[in-house]
């Protein structure tokens, strides 16, 4: 398993509970605009304190070892600025990322340390030999995460369009193990 707790230069992720619900709705529900081309669930009722609850009681928030991992992105001084998670969908020896963040601390490389972050936590488990994130090929902001991060651009998927902003096709990104623990870290682009 993962940590429940990881200290970034932006603040930290910790593991979402119930408890969390209304501050993660209320973050979303403020970033509506911003999150909607993008995320599915990004509606008036998917960011509902309810709908967020039910969520996190339910296998979002069991963190079982065959299950995804969800983690809130907080700054220092405790105020919750976004999502981000590690999710069992590509394969039984690879994790997929995927992270928002509240539209007030967009552009602040606070993805970026959180993915990085993430990423690092992803090869720290037992059989996880590579990492991808997938994003739209419109979804520009998305995309520059992976590429500051050092993920290769494999190709295109196709998809069905979930969300408004989508064209239907994804680029994945992929790091291998080998990769990621013999580059150097230098962190996130501060002004990016």
């Amino acid at each position: 398993m993962p940590p429940e707790v990881i200290d970034t230069a932006a603040g930290s992720m910790r593991r979402l509970t119930a408890a969390d619900a209304p501050a993660l709705a209320a973050a979303a529900a403020e970033s509506l605009e911003h999150l909607g081309p993008w995320m599915p669930w990004a509606t008036p009722q998917g960011v509902s304190v309810r709908a967020q609850r039910d969520r996190l009681l339910g296998p979002a928030g069991a963190w079982a070892p065959t299950g995804d991992y969800e983690y809130g992105i907080f700054l220092a001084d405790g105020t919750l600025v976004g999502g981000c998670g590690l999710h069992r969908r590509i394969g039984p020896s690879a994790l997929m990322i995927g992270y928002w963040v509240h539209v007030d601390h967009v552009q602040r490389g606070i993805a970026t340390t959180s993915a990085e972050a993430l990423t690092t936590a992803a090869f720290g488990l037992r059989r996880v030999e590579r990492v991808e994130i997938h994003c739209d090929d419109a979804n520009a902001a998305s995309a520059a995460v992976p590429a500051k991060l050092g993920y290769h651009l494999t190709g295109h998927v196709d998809h069905p369009k979930e969300a408004p902003g989508e064209t239907g096709s994804r680029m994945v990104w992929v790091v291998h193990r080998r990769e990621w623990l013999t580059a150097p870290r230098v962190g996130p682009d501060p002004n990016p």
